[in-house]
C-alpha cells in the first residue's frame, strides 16, 4: 500500500484484536511498529508475531489514561525509530450492559478515562512530533455505537460519540499542517470486547436491552479484526491523502440500514 514502507507507527491496544491486526498489517506494509498495550504478555506476543514475519517492532507498556505513560510511548517511537508518522489510537474497554441509572460512578469514570481521555492524551502527545515533521496520519477507533444509540451501553456509546467529535475537531485544527486525522467505526468484530460485552458466551439478543445494533448485520456475519486493519492501513496510506475528519463505518452495512 502506498506510503507506509519505512514509516514508524504506534498502535495502542496492540496486544489483541483490532490493534494486533493493525500492527501486523502496518508491519506487512513495511512500517516499524511500536506495540503499546497495558497487558505485557499479549503485547510481547504481537511483537513476536511481527518479528517472525520479518518485521521490526518494539513493545511499550501503556496505560492510555495516564498521560505520562502515553508520553513515554511517543518517546520510545522517537528514540527507537527517529520519528512518528502514523498512530492508530485503538485502546478501549467496555464494562458491560447496564441501565444508565445502574452505572457506578467509578465504572463511568474508568470507561471515559480509557476510551475518550485516552484518545485525547494520545493525540496530545503524538501531534507535536508530527507537526515538527510536517506530516503524519492518525486513526482513532470509535464504534458502531458512536453512530447510533445502543440500549444498555450508554457510557460506552457516550465515550465513542466523543471520539468522533474529537476526531472531527482536531482534524480541522491540523488540516493545513500536513496531518490527517480520521476514525473507524467497527461493527461487531471478533475481539475481546465483543466476547466480553455480553458476558462470555451469552448471545446479546437474549439480553433485556435493545442491542440490535450489535447483532443485525446486513452481511449476516461478524467481522475479522483484519478487515478493520485493512481500512486503517488504507486511511494511513497516500491513497487516502484527501480524507480527513471522517469516521468510516466498517460494519457490514449496519449504518446503511
Amino acid at each position: 500500500m502506498n506510503g507506509l514502507d519505512g514509516k514508524t507507527a504506534v498502535v495502542t491496544g496492540a496486544g489483541s484484536g483490532i490493534g494486533r491486526a493493525s500492527a501486523q498489517r502496518f508491519a506487512e506494509e513495511g512500517a516499524n511498529i511500536v506495540v503499546a498495550d497495558i497487558v505485557e504478555e499479549t503485547g510481547h506476543e504481537t511483537v513476536d508475531l511481527i518479528e517472525a514475519a520479518g518485521g521490526d517492532a518494539v513493545f511499550v507498556d501503556l496505560d492510555v489514561s495516564d498521560t505520562a505513560s502515553v508520553e513515554r510511548m511517543v518517546d520510545v517511537a522517537v528514540d527507537t525509530y527517529g520519528g512518528l508518522d502514523i498512530a492508530h489510537n485503538n485502546a478501549g474497554i467496555l464494562t458491560g450492559f447496564s441501565d444508565v441509572t445502574d452505572i457506578e460512578e467509578s465504572d463511568w469514570d474508568q470507561l471515559l478515562d480509557v476510551n475518550l481521555k485516552g484518545v485525547w492524551a494520545c493525540m496530545k502527545a503524538e501531534l507535536p512530533i508530527m507537526e515538527e515533521q510536517g506530516s503524519g496520519v492518525i486513526v482513532n477507533t470509535a464504534s458502531e455505537s458512536a453512530l447510533a444509540g445502543m440500549g444498555g451501553l450508554s457510557s460506552y456509546s457516550a465515550s465513542k460519540h466523543g471520539v468522533v467529535g474529537l476526531t472531527k475537531s482536531v482534524a480541522l485544527e491540523y488540516a493545513t499542517r500536513g496531518i490527517r486525522i480520521n476514525a473507524i467505526a467497527p461493527g461487531p468484530t471478533k475481539t475481546n470486547i465483543q466476547a466480553n460485552t455480553a458476558g462470555g458466551d451469552t448471545d446479546p439478543r437474549s439480553l433485556p436491552f435493545d442491542t440490535s445494533a450489535m447483532t443485525d448485520v446486513p452481511m449476516d456475519r461478524i467481522a475479522d479484526p483484519e478487515e478493520m486493519a485493512g481500512v486503517v492501513a488504507f486511511l494511513c496510506s497516500s491513497d487516502a491523502s484527501y480524507i480527513t475528519g471522517h469516521t468510516i463505518p466498517v460494519d457490514g452495512g449496519q449504518a446503511a440500514d
